[in-house]
């Protein structure tokens, strides 16, 4: 990620401005949404892989010390939110016309796609009209964008940067999805490039709004260029990301309700949080190891033929054959990083770092492939796992209950109110959560992918030197942003 800006103007520790920038690479990643019902099995108890670490892992004791360095903040590295324009002017130039966005995707890349029409809406000097959020195919999730997020806060936070409005005026109102899905209509751009320049909009869009006053963009995720854009157009992005994106009320109080639980689990009175335990502390794990990311991946993941074949099918039937990592063996795809760490994996990940079986674990997921069994290993190393159903009544849980979008904005809410973020696997979430608790200087274990993988492939290493392997491995990789000069170049370094 580059910034053609020179040093000075950067050391001005405005240093969060592209903190949005690991979206990026959720194009490597993409959610993987068109599954149906499935031909693999979730019943299926998977088999432990890695039974000799476990073993170990358990009768581990983790050192008072190691546990204290685990839950201490990280320092404060002295960079300041910069998300405020640099233009002096506070007016909004007159409406070029109406943009509309159809978005897809889970609820993280939808998010992504709300910074990014934003962004296209300046750069056309377009009114905005409220995304509309299309439903997920797999999860069948009729939200919307005023089901999630609090429209109001939404418009006011951006009220000096673009124009928004509700909806359409009465001139405009056939402009729906089911009129694009009828026909070829001259008003819809559907040639938008994956990462399109700020050029590339005013050169194909503009005259679609000089014409006929809207443009409607589908698709639209992922289509705008992270690189080259003007230094307010970033920031503008994650004002929309950090400031402008807040979960409705609902959403809100129950996900305090959920963290006020995990932090204080007898419900009764306050614990103390800074004992070297981490009492009252709790880290947030998004395992990502469904069946659509453990078919795409290729991967094995242990359970012999008849997992590969009804993995090789699925991937058929849902991609006809278009999966990159299908081409590659498994000892290939781990020596490069692109398995997801299964549950036990990631539970002896977190073992070997220092957490012990006390920490308290919040599953911010979906429905794991091979279900209770897959995470039988990790619930044996840390045996105080919490999820929404756990920590919620279901009288509580009402209005997210069969709402994939909301509820994955309750994981959301919460793990950015953890003391610490790991996820199994890159991807949206990964991504979205990498960018967000970096902006807060919050602490985030990313995993080193090709590591792991290649030493989860030793099976004769001993506890002790898959310890020292993570330790090693993973230094440096909690989140920090590090300044990297070449040249007249300043590059941002999430610790990817």
């Amino acid at each position: 990620m580059k910034l053609h800006n020179s040093r000075r103007r950067f050391r001005s520790l405005c240093g969060l401005l592209v903190i949005l920038l690991p979206a990026l690479f959720a194009s490597l990643f993409a959610q993987f949404g068109y599954a149906s019902p499935s031909v693999l099995s979730d019943s299926s108890v998977p088999k432990l892989r890695h039974s000799r670490l476990l073993k170990s892992a358990l009768q581990h004791q983790t050192l008072n010390e190691q546990q204290s360095d685990l839950w201490t903040p990280l320092a404060n590295q002295g960079w300041k939110p910069c998300i405020n324009s640099t233009s002096s002017s506070s007016s909004i130039p007159e409406s070029s016309g109406y943009i509309q966005v159809f978005l897809d995707g889970g609820l993280n890349q939808q998010r992504m796609g709300i910074c990014d029409a934003v962004a296209v809406a300046k750069i056309l000097n377009a009114t905005l009209v409220i995304p509309y959020l299309e439903v997920n195919p797999v999860w069948k999730d009729t939200s919307s964008f005023e089901d999630i997020f609090d429209v109001d806060h939404f418009m006011n936070v951006l009220k000096n940067d673009i124009s928004i409005v509700r909806e359409l005026p009465d001139e405009y109102t056939w402009s729906t999805r089911e009129y694009y899905a009828s026909a070829i209509r001259s008003t819809r751009v559907k040639n938008a490039p994956l990462h399109a320049s700020a050029n590339w909009y005013l050169e194909n869009v503009s005259p679609v709004l000089e014409s006929y006053g809207i443009a409607a963009i589908s698709p639209f995720s992922h289509r705008l260029a992270f690189n080259n854009m003007s230094i307010d157009i970033q920031r503008l992005r994650c004002k929309v990301n950090f400031q402008a994106l807040t979960f409705v009320p609902h959403v809100r109080n129950l996900g305090d309700t959920l963290v006020n639980r995990l932090r204080y689990p007898n419900h009764l009175q306050q614990v103390d949080t800074k004992g070297k335990k981490g009492i009252g502390k709790f880290v947030a794990l998004h395992l990502r190891f469904d069946k659509d990311m453990a078919a795409h991946s290729a991967c094995d993941f242990g359970g012999g033929k008849a997992e590969k074949v009804a993995l090789a099918r699925y991937r058929k039937a849902i991609w006809q054959g278009r999966v990159l990592n299908s081409r590659f063996t498994d000892e290939e795809l781990r020596n490069q990083g692109r398995c997801p760490l299964t549950p036990e994996e990631i539970g002896l990940l977190l073992v070997a770092l220092g957490f012990d079986n006390n920490t308290r674990l919040y599953l911010a997921s979906h429905k794991v492939y091979g279900g209770e069994g897959r995470i039988s290993a990790l619930r044996k190393l840390f045996p105080q796992i919490e999820d929404k159903k756990s920590l919620a009544t279901s009288a509580e849980r009402a209005q997210i209950t069969g709402k994939a979008s909301l509820s994955a904005a309750v994981d959301y809410y919460v793990s950015m109110h953890s003391d610490i973020f790991v996820s199994a696997s890159p991807g949206n979430m990964h991504n979205a959560m990498v960018g967000h608790r970096a902006y807060l200087n919050l602490k985030t274990i990313r995993p080193n992918m090709a590591l792991l993988g290649q030493i989860f492939m030793n099976k004769s290493m001993s506890w002790v030197d898959f310890q020292e392997a993570v330790v090693e491995g993973q230094k440096n990789r909690l989140g920090e942003i590090k300044v990297l000069l070449q040249g007249w170049m300043i590059i941002y370094d999430y610790n990817e």
